[in-house]
């Protein structure tokens, strides 16, 4: 089936190899055989099984990440209260999935907490008699199933576009990205929002075959990204274009109608994702009750009427403003050695140079001029690239420069443009690019199992990452296990002095330690441990404490600990 929907999108008039691009000739030749698939689906689930092997490793030893216990909270308290009361500022259906997880471990809920959505993730993981262990990897293993699946996405997409091949050389960049192998291991949202979105514009490259199957699908996808995270919103209307587009070309024989179709394609996209976005909701509170929360922002001028004239849940409008409250806020950012207030435009782009394997770079370019440049795949190329620009460019107004997870749909709709390059008729592309997925391979692995602060080799790799960026790019409070093992194993007995920057609680994992922040400099002798994003900030005490120290050892390239 995919053959003939391939074939179906080109435009009428086409001869030759432009009637049959190679998703349709690997399609229908020998490769469909049976006895010629198998190696195929060997190697989607070799590449898949070790995705799942990095992701479930990474899972196991990290302890909580900043915002992961609001999550975690935020759900165990739907299960228990039916009530969109935590955590407002982002739409329900990522933490739905997360609360498939915290129902297997049925973790003990205190329902009567009234402490802020923080403390109430602490109060859930530390102070209630729940192991913080298992419940943070029940809670992360949904999230980890779902990233796993958008991989078949991206082997899907790529395929039809180009071929198994090209697939299969896509699916390698997606389970090797170290990006998306880190945020896909946590229970967090950004890799779902992005998933889904990328789903969506899948859909609607099939929907020039089948329009009226796939683009009600679409819409669905849409929805649940919507549903996720508002920093899909800018997707809406390059999807609902789209859409248009698609069913415009759906019946290249007959014109007539045709631009009402296509702007019926692209409301019944929008309506079915509103709906989706309107059903998540209800199934956390079928009531829609809205309960007492954080202060919710005034939002004025153009803000406040896109807030107004949104079709969507009151709680989802009181987010929004939540969110444009927070890009008014003063943040602090960190790059190349330099710390600012506010934001840079640049940020993410430099920070994706950093944070992405050398080999995956070029083949993105590469790729990307590909599918520009081969009129058999120029078709495709606004529905891959186009989305991807604009929600960069939509990120890079953001306020908060904290790291790649912001972005993380450019290694995934951009591996889909590199598994083009194997569309191109050129000799060298097929060793070359398999030597750059090589690479990436040897990168990646070589990160394992410290995949949130990696870096590329030109600059300097994971060990020095923390020179460079901040936050969840490199130290979101995931090593805390791992300092607590270290400290156990090699200085046993000795002082500790901490500045730990996560939502863990160190006594829980027997670490007992002072803040040297709170005393003279002249007090603080002994084991200074320090997490790096705290040291890439330090100012005042801290930076007078730190000149005074000598680093002697480092967990998860992430904490330092300083001898003084």
């Amino acid at each position: 089936m995919m053959a003939h929907e391939q074939h179906s999108v080109l435009e009428p008039g086409t001869r030759g190899d432009e009637e049959h691009p190679p998703g349709r000739a690997a399609a229908a030749g020998p490769s469909r055989r049976p006895g010629r698939r198998w190696p195929v689906v060997l190697l989607v689930v070799v590449l898949l099984g070790q995705m799942a092997a990095a992701m479930v490793t990474t899972a196991v030893q990290q302890t909580p990440t900043i915002d992961e216990p609001i999550y975690v909270a935020t759900a165990a308290d739907y299960l228990h209260e039916h009530r969109v009361r935590f955590n407002p500022e982002h739409p329900p259906l990522g933490k739905l999935v997360i609360a498939a997880g915290v129902a297997i471990d049925g973790p003990r809920v205190d329902t009567s907490y009234r402490g802020d959505q923080s403390r109430f993730g602490r109060h859930l993981l530390y102070e209630s008699g729940n192991d913080p262990w298992r419940l943070m990897f029940w809670a992360r293993l949904p999230m980890i199933v779902l990233t796993l699946s958008f991989g078949l996405v991206v082997f899907a997409f790529a395929r039809e576009l180009a071929g198994a091949a090209a697939g299969s050389a896509a699916l390698a960049l997606y389970a090797l990205s170290p990006d998306v192998i880190a945020q896909g291991s946590l229970a967090t949202l950004d890799v779902p929002a992005a998933g889904f979105a990328l789903t969506s514009v899948w859909l609607l490259w099939r929907a020039r075959r089948r329009p009226r199957l796939y683009v009600p699908l679409a819409g669905l996808a849409l929805g649940a990204a919507l549903a996720t995270k508002m920093n899909m919103l800018p997707a809406v209307p390059v999807v609902m274009a789209l859409a248009a587009w698609s069913v415009w070309h759906a019946r290249p024989g007959g014109r007539r109608g045709a631009l009402a179709r296509a702007a019926g394609a692209a409301l019944v996209t929008a309506a079915v994702a509103v709906a989706v976005v309107w059903v998540s909701y209800l199934a956390v509170d079928p009531r829609l009750r809205r309960t007492p929360g954080p202060p919710v922002p005034a939002v004025h001028g153009l803000r406040g009427l896109l807030v107004a004239l949104t079709p969507l849940p009151p709680s989802y409008r009181d987010g929004m403003r939540i969110q444009f409250g927070l890009e008014n806020q003063p943040w602090q950012g960190f790059l190349f050695g330099h710390l600012y207030t506010g934001s840079r435009w640049y940020y993410l782009p430099a920070a994706l140079l950093v944070k992405t394997p050398l080999g995956m770079l070029a083949l993105w370019v590469a790729g990307a001029a590909v599918m520009v440049a081969l009129r058999r795949l120029r078709p495709a190329a606004p529905y891959v690239l186009l989305p991807a620009a604009v929600l960069l460019a939509a990120a890079m107004t953001g306020a908060r420069d904290f790291g790649t997870r912001y972005a993380i749909f450019v290694p995934m709709f951009l591996a889909v443009a590199a598994g083009c390059v194997l569309a191109a008729r050129w000799r060298w592309a097929a060793p070359v690019a398999g030597a750059l997925v090589l690479f990436v391979a040897v990168s990646s692995l070589r990160t394992f199992p410290y995949y949130l602060p990696y870096s590329n080799e030109a600059f300097g790799g994971p060990a020095r990452t923390h020179l460079r960026l901040h936050d969840s790019n490199v130290d979101w409070g995931q090593d805390l296990g791992r300092l607590a093992d270290r400290l156990r194993e090699r200085y046993r007995g000795e002082r500790i002095w901490l500045v730990y920057k996560g939502s863990g609680v160190p006594s829980y994992y027997g670490i007992h330690a002072r803040d040297p922040r709170d005393v003279a400099p002249r007090q603080v002798r002994g084991l200074l441990v320090v997490s790096d994003s705290a040291a890439a900030k330090a100012r005042g005490r801290l930076a007078v404490l730190l000149a005074g120290s000598r680093a002697i050892d480092e967990v998860g390239h992430s904490i330092t600990l300083y001898r003084r």
